[in-house]
């Protein structure tokens, strides 16, 4: 694979889950934020799911030792010139992702792959930045990253077939079974799932069903492991719009259009997990129970 040195940029939920997943299989792995408290965060984090893991039998103490070893933090950026693989997992918001990705080509060695995990943001258009766009591709992965087993692969339209191959290995020893997508808004999964997501909050808003009976609708009527609205409380409400505002602003088809509730969440901080409050609250003791905010709404 000639990969084992991996460079993540951003240490909120997805980033720390790629570090995650990449230090248990045995990659050397060092994670970029601006914020120390961020990183500081992030590895507590990966140590309860190690420790959790441990707990469960499903790995030893050794083992957890050995991958929380190969975890490395920075606040530099300049850090990733010696990684050959740099993964980009910030907000979903293309002005940022732009930036980073102009610091990145001042520093990374020219024989990396560079790679976004975007879930919507055309890889096209990113690639634009670098000097050599053939070494840059997408590798979406799925959340939580070390439990969910696929990777999509998206080509833009300048990204090389070495790019593409060294993604996929990657992706592939990294556990993933990978898909090729190409460069078009939302790539496959969220191309369909996103018009659910959407639908779910249709129905909370005009009280079709209660938020508890449209989760269980999904999981017991189509056998999905997550209902809508808690999935996109563990993904986060802002995540989630973001991905809709891309896809309705590249598509145009009024499916994509956001559900004014998922705005309003937004502008109130009811975020999902992250923030505590979403479609449902959470609470400290591992419980959670409807927004009492969002039964109001007519």
């Amino acid at each position: 694979m000639n990969i084992e040195k991996v460079f993540v940029i951003g240490a909120g939920f997805m980033g720390s889950g790629i570090v995650e997943n990449a230090a248990v299989k045995g990659l050397d792995v060092t994670v970029y934020d601006i914020s120390q408290t961020q990183l500081d965060k992030s590895i507590k984090g990966i140590t309860r799911n190690l420790d959790k893991a441990v707990s469960k039998g499903r790995m030893s103490e050794s083992e957890r030792d050995a991958s929380l070893a190969r975890i490395h933090c920075t606040t530099d950026i300049v850090a990733c010139h010696d990684s050959d693989a740099i993964i980009e997992a910030v907000a979903e918001n293309k002005d940022i992702k732009v930036s980073i990705m102009k610091e990145i080509d001042k520093y990374a060695k020219e024989d990396a792959v560079i790679a976004s995990n975007t879930s919507s943001i055309s890889i096209t258009s990113l690639g634009s930045v670098f000097k050599n766009p053939e070494r840059f591709v997408g590798m979406h992965f799925f959340s939580p990253v070390p439990r969910m087993p696929l990777m999509e692969i998206v080509r833009g339209y300048q990204t090389g077939d070495k790019a593409l191959e060294r993604a996929r290995k990657l992706g592939e020893f990294m556990g993933k079974s990978c898909i090729i997508a190409q460069d078009e808004a939302g790539f496959i999964v969220n191309r369909m799932l996103i018009p659910m997501l959407n639908e779910a909050c249709v129905l909370v808003e005009r009280k079709i069903g209660t938020i508890e009976e449209i989760d269980r609708g999904v999981k017991l009527g189509l056998n999905h492991p997550m209902g809508p609205l808690e999935l996109m409380d563990m993904i986060g409400i802002d995540v989630e719009l973001a991905v809709m505002e891309v896809l309705h602003e590249e598509i145009g088809d009024p499916k994509y259009r956001p559900a004014v509730s998922l705005r309003r969440m937004v502008d109130s901080g009811f975020l999902g997990r992250k923030t505590g409050i979403g479609f449902y609250v959470y609470n400290e003791d591992g419980t959670k129970a409807p927004n009492p905010n969002l039964l109001k709404i007519r």
